[in-house]
């Protein structure tokens, strides 16, 4: 399909790609992975023609199709609607559907047989391009990628530059090209709009290259990675999992060949000095250095996964309470985000705030950090809690002319310069890359600077919104360990379901304009997800018309309805008990903040023994409701 042949690619004295080949073939799904700075962008350029390689060659068929989805395109602007946008995929169609209606006009005054004659042949190829489906497709596509109906009559140019993307990916899709070009795909999608994309993608039949920092992504859609490394292209025939292992197994092969030949050359080198000292061997002496200087030598396996070695640490713990959320509501003109809800933060805590965009998911993080008052309701900071605000326009705080240290160290004045070099190497700036300027720094690379100034905040509590767009693979896994041993409480909104389950011990959602929890890791989350009874996980089918009679399902028995009923009232009882149970909690957590009883042993004591209780029942009715849950949903299906 596309044949690359010996690519060199050269940037000044650079060369990012030297005599690099690769073979994409028909239906290939393949995911195009490197760190970054080592030109896969770039390298989806030249294949579509916007740069032109320093030597060697691109072969492809002249009449291939390619989609190519790229950040340049958030540029594109348009007072037209974003179905029209989208549909403007269908050329062909729409020039088809003009020169139709133009002769239908014509026909209204000149009714010849020349014209009957046209546009029977126009409306056979628009019948034969699918024509009268073109606005379903397109209504389906951006329906999945998270438009509703209503939005879609809206002006492309009233939207964001995420949402737009998705319009160009929807434009993109409906070309049905035959490979598609998908440069960080998921960097404006919500989860349930990855999770529709993946399933796309699995069933499109063309080829697909995509670079992505997304391994859960990369995971469910590729079956063949291809790593841009050291100016070279190199594949493995599997998913980014099989790669890992791959390449793992791979590296323990070089380094032993690698430790073999240093012992050989070690060995070679001892025997020249002894022959050099005598004039009889001076001869095979020289034909042994010859020897070494023809030998091919193995390189040694580099660190592509640096580890946190940096202890992040605050002067002063929080409160058990950070953050304390009661009966607050919020909206905007016409759009309800949160209704007389509540939820606590306690000390420990590490939140991962998911769901689809439009839920109210920043809403949210801004009102935990104090960046939005207009509420109503309760938003309360606990006891010695100290925050810093991570998120994408904080970027544009960074001052450009500051070198990388020196803009760290106006922050965070306590710390020594060694210290941030030690953050700062974390980060993957090493040696000389601290002088750096952030004006000449890449988008991810300005990211990691304002992630390294978060965490150098002195804050026991931080508040993180989109941490991982920009960053490669390396620097999403450099943010993981550097959470990982972060001892502060922290909400994290990320649409990387990897970084999620490797950062959170607790999932917050946002179902029907209530904070919901989760107290679980991502990935269990998920599976307690895709179990959870259809009444809970959707919303009522409507009721059938009187005169259509659902069929009953032939296995299925009359008294299994009851039976069903009878558990469904049982599933609802638990429910109100889990309400009441956390009503108590929180008056028994209310007694404890009372000067009175903190104050008297006795009467703490026994406050504290009824707040463990009511707790450990709590714990008790939730693991009742899920395990019913779970029969109630075998027995539904």
């Amino acid at each position: 399909m596309i044949a690359i042949n010996n690519l060199t690619f050269e940037i000044g004295a650079r060369a990012l790609y030297d005599e690099a080949n690769w073979h994409i073939k028909p239906g290939e799904k393949i995911g195009l992975i490197g760190a970054n700075g080592t030109g896969k962008t770039t390298l989806l350029k030249i294949i579509v023609g916007q740069y032109s390689p320093t030597s060697g060659t691109i072969s492809m068929a002249k009449d291939i199709k390619i989609g190519y989805l790229n950040q340049d395109l958030l540029s594109y602007q348009s007072d037209k609607s974003i179905l029209h946008v989208a549909m403007e995929a269908f050329e062909r169609q729409n020039q088809l559907h003009t020169e139709i209606e133009v002769i239908l006009k014509k026909l209204e005054t000149d009714y010849t047989d020349d014209l009957i004659e046209k546009l029977s042949d126009k409306q056979h190829e628009f019948e034969a391009l699918d024509g009268y489906n073109i606005e379903y497709r397109a209504h389906e596509i951006l329906a999945g990628l998270g438009f509703s109906e209503e939005e879609q009559s809206r002006q492309l140019s009233t939207f964001s530059g995420g949402w737009r993307m998705r319009v160009m990916l929807a434009r993109i899709l409906l070309q049905a090209p035959d490979i598609l070009l998908l440069d960080e795909p998921t960097n404006h999608l919500d989860l349930p709009s990855i999770k529709w994309l993946e399933t796309y993608l699995q069933a499109f039949e063309g080829a697909i290259v995509i670079v992505s920092h997304d391994r859960y992504f990369l995971d469910r859609v590729v079956k063949k990675i291809v790593e841009s490394r050291k100016g070279k292209l190199i594949p493995y025939a599997g998913n980014y999992s099989f790669y890992l292992e791959e390449k793992a197994l791979r590296e323990e092969i070089q380094s032993g060949q690698y430790k073999n030949q240093q012992a050989k050359i070690r060995q070679e080198e001892r025997l020249i000095e002894r022959f050099r000292a005598k004039a009889s061997k001076a001869k095979m002496a020289q034909s042994r250095i010859k020897a070494l200087d023809k030998m091919e030598r193995v390189d040694d396996v580099d660190d592509d996964n640096p580890t946190v070695n940096f202890s992040f640490k605050f002067s002063k713990q929080s409160g058990r309470h950070v953050i304390r959320i009661e009966d607050l509501s919020k909206s905007y003109p016409g759009v309800p985000i949160l209704n007389h809800t509540e939820a606590v933060i306690e000390k420990g805590d590490k939140i991962a705030l998911i769901g689809a965009n439009g839920k109210g998911k920043s809403t949210l993080l801004r009102i935990v950090a104090g960046a939005d008052k207009d509420y109503e309701g309760m938003c309360e900071t606990g006891h010695n809690v100290t925050q810093t605000f991570f998120a994408q326009h904080q970027l544009e705080a960074l001052h450009l002319e500051n070198e990388i240290i020196r803009e760290l160290q106006a922050f965070a004045p306590k710390h020594t310069e060694t210290e941030l070099r030690g953050i700062l190497g974390c980060f993957l700036f090493t040696g000389d890359d601290v002088f750096k300027k952030i004006k000449v720094l890449s988008g991810g690379e300005k990211s990691r600077v304002a992630l390294a100034k978060a965490l150098t905040s002195d804050a026991n509590f931080l508040i993180l919104d989109e941490p991982t767009n920009h960053l490669d693979i390396q620097s999403v896994n450099i943010l993981i360990q550097s959470l990982q041993q972060f001892e502060g409480t922290l909400i994290v909104v990320s649409h990387d379901r990897f970084f999620l389950d490797n950062v959170a011990n607790k999932i917050w959602y946002i179902e029907n304009q209530h904070i919901k929890e989760y107290p679980g890791t991502y990935a269990e989350y998920e599976e307690w997800q895709s179990k959870r009874p259809a009444h809970v996980a959707k919303p009522a089918a409507p009721a059938p018309k009187k005169e259509e009679k659902p069929q009953q399902k032939a296995n299925q028995q009359p008294n299994n309805n009851a039976e069903l009923k009878k558990l469904n009232q049982t599933l609802h009882k638990l429910e109100e008990k889990i309400i009441e149970l956390k009503k108590e909690i929180k008056a028994a957590e209310a007694e404890l903040a009372k000067e009175e009883v903190y104050t008297d042993q006795k009467k703490l004591a026994a406050v504290n023994q009824g707040y463990a209780s009511t707790k450990k029942e709590l714990e008790k009715v939730q693991a009742e409701w899920e395990t019913l849950a779970e029969e109630i949903l075998e027995k539904e299906s």
